[in-house]
């Protein structure tokens, strides 16, 4: 029994340590295993890139064998294309400021140029190498499926690249650095573009001393060698603009010294030419300026900037620096003016118009003869044919506008009226060197349109007709008057107008001495008659009958003499009082007219007053017919028929239709001073 004991105890021992043997082997393996797990999962996920890697031993022989050909012949090009890219980026640190330094910025940019379009002429086909790798590669199950989609991922992004603008291929650094060559071109412009130093005042009187600004022959080489990186890289437009606004800004400064702001002036803004003809004057200079000057200097540089473009491209560039600097507003101001009312004062400002664009005929033709200039063609062509028309059409109404003229009422001074002074200054005007010439080329121009010829004799029988016009005028309107002795001062006023306005004169040679004769025989006829019917009738007034012997006795006498200094006294109040209201315009016929009156009534009163003025000086009442001396008479006398301060003025046109209404209100008024009737 103790032995049956004695083995229990030994296996039970022998139990226990078999079990905590296999704990303590259980414990280390679970620790191992714990070890172990890491490990697996880095092998698990070194397992694709294992698999990758033998993939090729799994493949066949042949396309092993295969492969490193293909893999040659995709590498080369593409390690090409990387050497550029890489010198192309070792390019950035070379470009330097182009202000500072232009020939080396434009050397490495050029530079630039070439490995950017070495860069972009290979890549297709280093990409087309390594698409047929990776098409190989795919095929022959070479290489792991991930790494395949990833090379075609990569390929994809530079063939869109490729198909893109090359810039996108340097990561932009070429069109940086045209940006800045951009900002050196407007720069260089901008920095030597200066406004013409002048005044309005000093172009009117000196315009043949102000010569054009040019840019420095070096700054045009420079522009010059910009202009060849910029073409070359697709930024003419780009130059054209920059150059546009730069220029024509400089342009516009130049202009607005002038004061131009007339030239925005409406046709709703002034009644007639007449409110504006200073204006008109102006602008004919201003308009030579600006072609002659600013415009022939912009037309030449131009040429001097663009030449190696084409004339297309430069006069494209001077056509909108026209535009846009304001020329088109001196061709709409001339419409404006041919837009205005009717006027003959008009025909002239219109012949000013014709005459100034003539002038410029030559210039336009050269400056704005190209198709890039048509807008500045046709709307010069439409003022010419409006300035044309409207003059013609002014000169061959000034017959009928003087005939409707006729029924207006005549001045109530007995002065010239404004009509007869308008139409013999302006005839002889239409005859002069300044006007004639212009005259007849603008009824040539008229009568071609309408396939007619023009004769010169018509432009002067025209005129004759309208001073006939005015002869007639005048016989009508000195029957208007209720006073005869007014209508006889009246005539004698206009007939010596005409005498002295047309003596001397081309229109008074072409009516011929005969009719100047009859004119100035007409004033002396109506002067005598104006002195007999008027003046004439005072000195019997103070006759002497009944007192050469004092024959009725001394009071006798004394009351006679009153009585007929009474009635002279009334006589020459009357007279004087009506007469201080006429006017002689004419300082000659008025002074004469004034001494005949003086010699007249003067010596036939001193005598008188000598003779008999003692009989009633003495009377209490003697200042009541002694009125006046002899000096007094003289200078009263010498004083009548003074002008009234008027302004002459042209006349508007009339329809032929239109109720007429007396002569004031026929007549424009204007500023003798700046009158082409008032010379």
């Amino acid at each position: 029994m103790g032995s049956a004991k004695s083995n229990g105890m030994e296996n039970l021992t022998a139990g226990r340590n078999s079990l905590k043997s296999s704990l303590e082997k259980s414990k280390a393996l679970g620790l191992a295993l714990e070890r172990a797990g890491p490990r697996l999962d880095e092998i698990n996920q070194r397992l694709p890139s294992l698999e990758a890697a033998v993939r090729p031993i799994r493949a066949q022989r042949e396309a092993l064998v295969a492969v490193g050909g293909h893999i040659n012949r995709a590498v080369v090009p593409a390690a090409a294309v990387l050497k550029v890219f890489d010198a192309i980026h070792g390019l950035e640190k070379s470009l330097s400021d182009p202000q500072s330094d232009l020939p080396g910025y434009l050397s490495v940019l050029k530079r630039l140029e070439e490995a950017l379009r070495f860069l972009g002429d290979n890549c297709g086909m280093a990409i087309q190498w390594l698409d047929d790798i990776v098409e190989y590669l795919e095929d022959n199950k070479v290489a792991d499926d991930r790494y395949v989609v990833y090379l075609k991922k990569a390929l994809k992004y530079l063939r869109e690249l490729q198909y893109e603008e090359k810039g996108h291929l340097d990561g932009g650094l070429l069109g940086a650095a045209l940006d800045r060559l951009e900002s050196e071109f407007r720069r260089l412009l901008t920095e030597n573009s200066v406004p013409l130093p002048m005044s309005s005042s000093s172009l009117i009187d000196e315009p043949a001393c102000i010569a054009p600004s040019q840019l420095p022959v070096a700054v045009i080489q420079k522009l010059h060698a910009i202009l060849g990186r910029l073409i070359a890289n697709n930024r003419l437009e780009k130059c054209i603009s920059i150059y546009v606004e730069v220029r024509s800004s400089n342009v516009r400064a130049s202009l607005q010294a002038l004061n131009l702001d007339y030239l925005e002036i409406s046709v709703s803004e002034f009644n007639d030419v007449q409110s504006i003809e200073g204006y008109i004057a102006q602008w004919g200079k201003h308009l030579e300026f600006a072609v002659k000057h600013l415009f022939e200097a912009e037309y030449k540089l131009c040429n001097d900037v663009f030449e190696r473009m084409g004339l297309d491209v430069c006069m494209g560039c001077f056509a909108k620096i026209a535009a846009q600097a304001g020329f088109i507003a001196f061709l709409q101001f001339g419409k404006t003016v041919t837009e205005s009312k009717k006027d003959p004062i008009k025909l002239l400002k219109l012949l000013d118009i014709f005459t100034s664009l003539n002038k410029l005929r030559l210039d336009f033709n050269r400056l704005f003869g190209g198709p890039a200039c048509a807008e500045i063609q046709n709307l010069t062509r439409d003022l010419i044919k409006s300035v044309v028309e409207g003059a013609c059409d002014i000169f061959w109404e000034l017959f009928v506008q003087v005939e409707l003229q006729r029924q207006t009422a005549p001045p109530s001074d007995g002065s010239v009226p404004r009509l007869v002074s308008f139409i013999t200054d302006y005839c002889n005007r239409l005859l002069g060197e300044d006007y004639k010439p212009v005259l007849t080329q603008a009824l040539v121009i008229q009568r071609s349109w309408k396939q007619e010829k023009f004769q010169d004799r018509l432009l002067i029988d025209e005129l004759l007709r309208s001073i006939r016009a005015i002869e007639t005028n005048l016989e009508v309107w000195s029957k208007g008057y209720d006073d005869p002795v007014l209508s006889h001062l009246f005539l004698m006023n206009n007939h010596w107008h005409l005498y002295k306005h047309m003596k001397g004169t081309k229109l008074g040679v072409i009516l011929g001495d005969s009719w100047l004769r009859e004119h100035e025989q007409y004033k002396e006829y109506y002067s005598a008659i104006f002195m007999r019917e008027s003046w004439g009738k005072l000195p019997s007034l103070l006759s002497r009958e009944g007192l050469i012997l004092f024959s009725g006795g001394r009071a006798t006498a004394r009351d006679l003499v009153k009585k007929r200094l009474k009635a002279f006294n009334e006589s020459f109040d009357e007279m004087y009082k009506k007469q201080s209201n006429w006017v002689m315009v004419e300082k000659d016929l008025r002074e004469k007219t004034c001494q005949l009156i003086v010699q007249a009534i003067v010596p036939v009163y001193r005598s008188y007053m000598q003779n008999y003025g003692p009989l009633v000086e003495q009377d209490a009442s003697a200042s009541k017919y002694a009125k006046y001396t002899a000096q007094s008479l003289e200078k009263m006398l010498s004083s009548l028929f003074q002008p009234k301060p008027v302004k002459y003025g042209s006349f508007r046109i009339r329809q032929s239709s239109a109720k007429l209404s007396n002569g004031s209100n026929g007549v424009t008024d204007h500023d003798p001073s700046s009158s082409p009737t008032v010379t």
